[in-house]
């Protein structure tokens, strides 16, 4: 694993969170990524050490100026999936994924059907914005995004592999 933060290289340019107030500090949104520092570490320019870095990035960018901003993980996570051809986005949470009206795992979901249960309030709270990078991530050219609970054992591979999966899988 190599750390970075999404200033390291310029990777992630910030700016201020819409409707952040004088109290919350410090808290951005994703103005932009370049994912160059991502390609030169996938390459592995170094002694033919091709496909040994695995990125771990912190959520934090700066505006033109240098400002330090935290930003959603999640919303970083789309936006860098977005930025570099990601087939999947994978979201972990602590729940059994996007949950309909009667609390029931909804296994698919539609970017029409997802707007609909936003308007309607039945994605709220702490899933709004996980559901929010999820269909921004498919918007911008990423196949599916995925919600789906860390808790599980062997989550990820459950969600990938299967045909059943673990999740709620968000598609254009």
């Amino acid at each position: 694993g190599v750390g970075l933060s999404g200033k390291d290289g310029g990777l992630i340019r910030a700016k201020p969170f819409k409707g952040t107030d004088k109290g919350m500090g410090h808290v951005g949104d994703v103005a932009e990524v370049d994912p160059q520092i991502l390609k030169t570490l996938q390459e592995g320019e170094r002694e033919g050490k091709q496909g040994r870095f695995i990125p771990v990035i912190s959520p934090v960018g700066a505006d033109e100026k240098g400002k330090s901003y935290n930003i959603n993980a999640d919303v970083v996570a789309a936006h860098i999936a977005a930025s570099i051809f990601a087939e999947k986005l994978l979201i972990l949470t602590d729940v059994p994924g996007i949950l309909d009206k009667k609390g029931e795992l909804v296994p698919t979901l539609s970017r029409k059907e997802a707007a609909r249960m936003i308007k309607n309030g039945v994605i709220r709270g702490g899933m709004l914005p996980k559901t929010e990078a999820a269909l921004f991530a498919v918007d911008h050219g990423v196949r599916k995004a995925h919600v789906i609970d860390g808790r599980v054992p062997h989550a990820l591979l459950l969600e990938v592999l299967t045909n059943q999966g673990v999740g709620t899988q968000i598609v254009s």
